[in-house]
């Protein structure tokens, strides 16, 4: 958090390579900070940290409204075109605890297209990746991002026929983070409004855990 006028939201991005990772970042910062290209190879090599500028009318308190902050990290994805898991572990934590060391983070995106099926061998590695960055308590700080809504949506699903057809590896992943979950459309996420609507429920998420943060440890080196 920040001061008493003020609200700073610490998030980092997490997917695998051309999962939406960075645009989802710029989505959420309403800005263009991170690299985001079709690319037959893994586009993201390093972890960059956006800041957002003051963001109004998400939050009120006590019946006063606060200014939002969002700071996202994007970070390379996994599996990797060209690093190997141990590389873009290291490269992950590295970054979390250098620039969310002192504040903790508050959520960890798992970013997943909507418009690929999701593999139980790819949900069981992404899972213990994810554990081994964030530790035993990583389901209470992340949420699942869904992006290409859009592209489900141009194929007759609404978000509940989509989620009544999902897949059990699916389903049983967002049961395991307690069923947070928001759904991106590319094409209006660049709006304003639809900005706002999915900050929204970032803070929803984030109020659910009492504005718990996640402790992380500083590197030594």
């Amino acid at each position: 958090m920040a001061g008493s006028n003020e609200m700073t939201f610490n998030l980092v991005v997490l997917g695998r390579t051309q999962s939406g990772k960075s645009a989802a970042g710029n989505s959420l910062l309403g800005s263009s900070d991170f690299k985001s290209y079709c690319s037959p190879r893994s586009v993201t090599t390093c972890c960059s940290l956006g800041r957002s500028s003051c963001i109004s009318g998400i939050i009120r308190r006590n019946g006063s409204e606060l200014a939002l902050r969002v700071r996202v990290l994007d970070t390379p994805g996994y599996p990797h075109s060209s690093l190997s898991k141990e590389q873009v572990r290291d490269t992950v934590s590295s970054a979390l605890a250098h620039h969310f060391g002192e504040e903790g983070l508050h959520l960890a995106l798992l970013v997943l297209r909507a418009d690929l099926p999701l593999c139980p061998d790819e949900s069981y590695h992404t899972i213990q990746f994810i554990q081994e960055l964030l530790g035993p308590t990583w389901n209470d700080f992340t949420a699942v991002l869904l992006t290409h809504a859009d592209k489900a949506e141009e194929a007759g699903f609404s978000e509940e026929a989509y989620l009544h057809s999902a897949s059990s590896t699916l389903l049983s992943l967002l049961s395991s983070v307690q069923h947070k979950y928001i759904f991106l459309d590319n094409q209006k996420s660049i709006i304003k409004e639809e900005r706002a609507t999915v900050l929204r429920k970032l803070l929803n998420f984030i109020k659910q855990n009492n504005y718990q943060v996640l402790p992380l440890k500083h590197n030594k080196a």
